[in-house]
């Protein structure tokens, strides 16, 4: 039989115990516990959904990585074409960790209406462009198809379909540049099958996804050229990595740059999130030991004279550490446990029910995103439990200072 936990079980079931002066002080430590553990994990699954709604936002736009000619254009749109006829395309299997690459072109537009105009970039795809990103972000209509014969079918973003007034069976026409400056420009006729909302303003004001035929139609192409190749991978924490292993397997003349290079501040603003939690969790961990601290004190004050007796029974020092240091651990667990269920239940809620709103124009979602996982949950549970107990074995020295002969006199 474990002594030291045996008696650690008849204090915490001792029905004195929790009607004694401690027990104010006890539920303190305990609800220190539960709190820091909610605000840690809404500090978590809040921060790293952020990040990844975002980085998915961003991606649907760009893919991962961006295959392109070297050149000087800073604009979004393709000048000088790339050909298809390529030994990495449509497989590139050269690198390990690519999942799927897709050509694509992109030409300047002004749409026209009866009253207005508005500019937007008509990002043109294939049969073999990668829709999965788009189907979250459809609100209205379907999502266009381009694997058969050309077609005058167009993505919008409702930012746009808003400020002219489309809906989805609505038609427009685009006027394009002829790449000449006296030239009379190129009027296209497009019909509006869906319409998007990414919540991520600053490309939903800017793209719309056409044929890449029209494209390269306009710009004089030949089928089998291109404005850019559109890379994805399965790990994005390996993303540098596998951008590094792509750029060396194009060529000289082509130029990869992953995606947090050419939306570098984006992705700047995304990782400062990561310093708030790790610095949130920093804090409600010293709170929540400094609680358990001043909670185990007044345990042990409280059993001065059950010390006392037990010295004089011959239990070691480090006996009776061992006998608070149970008691501690089973008002962390008890924390830990409501904490969790508190903790997670308001996740859930928000994950699934979307309680609480966000301001799109600031942090570029419609609401609180939410990333659950397990293994984090179960990280910083444990993390919580062996941090406050290591914080809880500086205080427990002071049994070594209780003498026995004064302990039991102690009242």
């Amino acid at each position: 039989m474990n002594f030291e936990l045996f008696i650690a079980k008849r204090i915490i079931g001792n029905k004195a115990y929790k009607n004694s002066v401690s027990a104010p002080i006890i539920k303190i430590g305990i609800a220190a516990i539960a709190i820091g553990i909610i605000v840690m994990l809404i500090a978590i699954a809040t921060g790293l959904g952020l990040q990844k709604k975002i980085r998915d936002k961003v991606v649907a736009f760009n893919g991962h990585i961006e295959i392109a000619n070297y050149d000087t254009n800073a604009s979004d749109e393709s000048q000088v074409p790339i050909s298809l006829k390529q030994d990495f395309y449509p497989n590139f299997s050269a690198v390990q960790g690519v999942k799927h690459i897709q050509g694509v072109a992109t030409k300047f537009a002004v749409i026209r209406t009866e009253s207005d105009f508005e500019g937007i970039v008509i990002n043109g795809v294939g049969a073999d462009y990668d829709w999965s990103y788009f189907k979250e972000f459809l609100i209205d209509g379907r999502l266009p198809n381009f694997s058969g014969d050309r077609n005058e079918d167009i993505l919008i973003s409702q930012y746009v379909a808003n400020r002219l007034g489309f809906e989805v069976g609505d038609s427009f026409q685009a006027l394009f540049s002829n790449g000449s400056l006296n030239g009379r420009p190129r009027i296209m006729k497009f019909n509006i099958v869906g319409i998007y909302n990414s919540g991520f303003q600053e490309l939903d004001e800017k793209f719309g996804f056409a044929d890449l035929r029209h494209i390269q139609r306009i710009n004089k192409w030949e089928p089998y050229q291109i404005g850019s190749f559109e890379v994805f991978v399965d790990d994005f924490s390996q993303l540098n990595e596998t951008a590094f292993k792509v750029d060396q397997e194009v060529g000289s003349f082509l130029n990869a740059v992953p995606v947090n290079h050419k939306y570098y501040t984006v992705f700047e603003w995304v990782k400062i999130f990561d310093a708030n939690t790790n610095i949130i969790i920093a804090i409600m961990i010293i709170v929540a030991g400094i609680n358990m601290i001043t909670t185990l004190l007044v345990l042990i004050l409280e059993r001065t004279n059950m010390i006392g007796i037990l010295k004089a029974l011959g239990s070691s020092n480090w006996s009776i550490r061992r006998i608070f240091l149970y008691n501690a651990s089973y008002l962390i667990g008890l924390g830990l446990l409501w904490g969790n269920c508190i903790g997670l239940g308001l996740l859930f809620a928000q994950k699934y029910f979307k309680l609480f709103p966000l301001n799109p124009d600031t942090y570029y979602v419609s609401e609180a995103p939410v990333y659950m996982h397990w293994d984090y949950v179960v990280l910083l549970n444990v993390g919580t439990f062996i941090a406050c107990l290591l914080m809880l074995l500086i205080p427990s020295v002071i049994i070594y200072k209780i003498s026995p002969v004064k302990a039991i006199r102690f009242d």
